[in-house]
């Protein structure tokens, strides 16, 4: 009973594998429809409840997170975008997977007709958002084989939150959110040049660094 329960009050979302890869292909039957060299190789679960919402956070997710080295070699520095790898796109139904007993079952994924459309939409929120020509895909609802060389190996599991239904709160959260990993994304010297700007503007008497110089700048 108590299962019954939790699997009716559960709240479903979207779900992304994404895998640092070497080199991922598709193929259907014996052609082979894409090919990406190093970069990301992303399954993509869509689930009844998705909106355009869990869209862009996945986007957002998946081509900001800081998976690979920088050129000195710091691992988990920069994110895909930052090295203008290639990002398979596959899309994945089974995993909005639900087991009972040890049957699976996918009645929370979106139906095909339905997903389909959904999916492409996605596709093209991640073209918008990169160069369009690093984003390859598989053949939705085709039976393929998805050939990964898997980096590290590296596997991030990722769901798109389930957060309060507010539409004030949730532009709220996605702004801070949005803010976090623009600050992140910046340089030492960057940030030690914003928080300089920020001492200025709160006291107006304070040195800008130059000798004798005064910062003019004043609240009004």
């Amino acid at each position: 009973m108590l299962s019954e329960v939790v699997t009716v009050c559960s709240q479903t979302t979207m779900k992304a594998i994404i895998q640092r890869v070497t080199k991922a292909t598709v193929t259907v039957g014996e052609e082979q429809i894409s090919s990406v060299g190093r970069g990301l190789c992303v399954l993509l679960g869509i689930s009844v409840e998705d909106t355009q919402r869990d869209v862009d956070y996945i986007v957002r997710k998946i081509l900001n997170l800081r998976l690979f080295e920088d050129d000195s070699g710091r691992a988990w520095t920069k994110s895909v975008m930052d090295r203008d790898f290639e990002v398979l796109c596959v899309s994945q139904f089974t995993l909005q997977c639900i087991l009972k007993g040890n049957k699976p079952d996918f009645h929370s994924a979106m139906p095909a007709e339905l997903a389909q459309p959904f999916y492409n939409s996605f596709l093209e929120n991640m073209r918008s958002s990169y160069k369009p020509e690093l984003i390859k895909d598989g053949k939705f609802g085709a039976y393929m084989q998805v050939h990964i060389q898997n980096d590290g190996p590296v596997t991030i599991e990722l769901t798109s939150p389930t957060g309060p239904a507010d539409p004030k709160q949730l532009s709220k959260q996605e702004k801070q959110q949005q803010r976090k990993e623009k600050t992140r994304s910046k340089g030492p010297s960057e940030l030690t040049r914003d928080k300089g700007n920020l001492r200025s503007r709160q006291d107006p008497n304070a040195s800008s660094g130059a000798e004798g110089d005064v910062s003019s700048e004043r609240e009004p």
